[in-house]
């Protein structure tokens, strides 16, 4: 469930005209991808500073990445860490997601991320069926649980993985930032990933568009959609894999129930939903391990949620699909 290996499939479009030329950019680097993020306000507050200390407190809590940051102690073992608040709203929303979703969606896959040579930790050669067992005595969101302000594990082998809401959350927070400023127009796009409030700089809705999953590194869009104070994130598994001396395929969405990397049908989901862009980033990495059939179920019970989905029929060729409520 590496969602950082997830291949970027929203693409932004934007207009050249400023509204009332207040219209600002900013652009940059942070958790290994890029962020673009417009706004529109008559200020002239320098937010760069802002959203840098929010990065850095974020990798702090929540990435496994730096070795001295919360989440890779507590890998570690270490039960003294008192979470903050960015790693309990993170696991809390995990939590609700993993139930939700049945399992399917579970951050402590992470000993098997690292296990299959997709995270920071070791990988391990010769994976097999029987040391996949093994490891999936430490894989389970009910096997963890906050008490006192910290993270209480079954087993101290229990590795936490969040990538697959990480960039999401970061969107939410820099959202809410602007929201604290009482900036009610803004886009926050980072990774893909995208939070958006208001109208553009031509007073319509924001609009982006959906990438074709095309294998040979070319580009091209599947559709085009506005976004109305809402949030989308899109998880893919075509172009980031291992491929074995036999041919065999694994990608980076790791099934939780069996351990094993595989391909589905599925091969983009686009998740758009009112709520937070964390929520939807879990969700569309969810569906990747789900596959089409049991993700469109899953969509007619959660109306709060819209989807654009690409997968690739019984003849092997590429179809699109949405959700009964999606409207571009």
């Amino acid at each position: 469930m590496k969602k950082y290996a997830v291949i970027v499939i929203v693409f932004l479009f934007f207009s050249c005209e400023n509204k009332e030329n207040n219209l600002k950019i900013l652009q940059g680097n942070a958790i290994g991808t890029t962020f673009s993020i417009r706004y529109i306000d008559a200020r002239t507050i320098d937010f760069q500073p802002k959203i840098d200390s929010l990065i850095k407190a974020i990798n702090k809590s929540t990435s496994t990445y730096i070795p001295t940051s919360d989440i890779s102690k507590i890998n570690k073992g270490d039960s003294t860490v008192l979470i903050d608040a960015y790693f309990e709203e993170v696991f809390l929303k995990s939590e609700k997601i993993y139930k939700e979703t049945n399992g399917d969606f579970d951050p402590t896959i992470g000993v098997l991320v690292n296990a299959w040579g997709f995270g920071p930790g070791t990988k391990i050669e010769d994976l097999d069926s029987l040391k996949i067992k093994e490891l999936l005595k430490f894989v389970g969101f009910d096997k963890v649980k906050i008490e006192n302000g910290k993270v209480v594990k079954k087993y101290p082998e229990i590795y936490f993985d969040f990538n697959a809401i990480g960039k999401g959350y970061l969107v939410d927070v820099v959202g809410r930032l602007f929201e604290q400023y009482n900036i009610t127009n803004y886009l926050v796009e980072i990774g893909g990933e995208i939070r958006a409030r208001g109208v553009n700089e031509k007073n319509i809705p924001w609009r982006i568009a959906i990438e074709n999953p095309n294998f040979d590194g070319s580009r091209s869009f599947a559709t085009t959609i506005q976004l109305h104070d809402e949030s989308i994130a899109t998880s893919g598994n075509y172009r980031k894999f291992r491929t074995t001396e036999g041919g065999k395929k694994y990608v980076h969405t790791i099934n939780t129930k069996t351990g094993f990397a595989s391909e589905s049908n599925l091969l983009s989901a686009s998740v758009i939903s009112k709520s937070d862009c964390a929520d939807v980033d879990g969700y569309a990495t969810a569906f990747m391990a789900m596959g089409l059939e049991k993700t469109q179920q899953f969509l007619k019970n959660h109306p709060e949620l819209k989807a654009f989905l690409i997968y690739v029929d019984e003849n092997g060729e590429m179809k699109t699909t949405t959700s009964t409520n999606f409207d571009n």
